[in-house]
């Protein structure tokens, strides 16, 4: 007997681009690319069942990610991360059912796009402090928050770490083991919330090949670019992102 996976050419136009888009994320390069993908999912499915259906997909890239970085994260820099992040899903478990993803998106856009803003009127100097840790705990279970309701937890943790200005390579695999945790501490809640039904499932292995390609080709990036492209190259993708994100919330 078949699995009852989705079968409309419309879906796969979008899901393939997205699930690439979402690989090169992993390696940190792409991340502001990366929230991109519920949305471009979106078009085809409901946000809730986008987010299911990419769940093992995000397993299997997360596994790969921490696999190529693995000696190249900020330990103490996670250590601060992550108790904040899973505060975050646990808040996202609460309101699940309560508040509309698609408001959480339009949220999440504008304060995007105000922080590029910020960003480009105000230019940080050589000699900024780093932002205040109670800035990174709101900011870092924003993300956690973001990520559990649409995998859209790039752009609140990068107006975060983006000031820290690491090393492209430390910034890589810190990214790739804080969302290696909060997508774990997901699985639970989604099953609980009805949402990893067999349906879904049989679409994430059709999908499944795709997340070595995408994570291969963002670490290739990433162990090679320069930094200022690298910086530049997230702003473009927050941008992207943001204006996505406003654009499904308020349309």
């Amino acid at each position: 007997m078949a699995l009852p996976l989705i079968t409309d050419p419309f879906f796969y136009a979008v899901a393939i681009p997205a699930v690439l888009l979402l690989g090169i994320s992993k390696s940190g390069f792409g991340s502001g690319f990366g929230s991109l993908a519920v949305p471009m999912m979106a078009m085809a499915v409901t946000v809730p069942q986008a987010a299911a259906i990419l769940m093992p997909v995000l397993l299997v890239m997360d596994l790969l990610g921490i696999s190529a970085f693995r000696r190249d994260f900020d330990k103490k820099l996670l250590k601060f991360l992550l108790p904040w992040a899973l505060v975050g899903t646990v808040v996202g478990t609460l309101l699940f059912k309560v508040l509309d993803s698609s408001t959480v998106a339009g949220i999440v856009g504008i304060f995007t796009l105000l922080f590029l803003a910020q960003r480009l009127v105000f230019p940080p100097k050589p000699d900024s402090a780093p932002p205040p840790k109670w800035l990174g705990a709101i900011l870092t279970a924003t993300a956690g928050f973001t990520s559990f309701i649409a995998h859209a937890g790039g752009p609140p943790i990068n107006a975060y770490l983006i000031p820290l200005k690491l090393k492209p390579l430390v910034f890589a695999a810190t990214m790739s083991y804080l969302f290696f945790f909060i997508n774990l501490s997901k699985w639970v809640p989604y099953a609980w919330l009805g949402l990893l039904d067999m349906r879904n499932f049989a679409t994430s292995l059709v999908l499944l090949p795709l997340a070595p390609i995408g994570v291969w080709i963002g670490v290739r990036i990433a162990k090679r670019i320069n930094p200022d492209l690298f910086y530049k190259l997230l702003y473009t993708g927050m941008f992207l992102t943001g204006c996505k994100l406003v654009w499904d919330g308020f349309k």
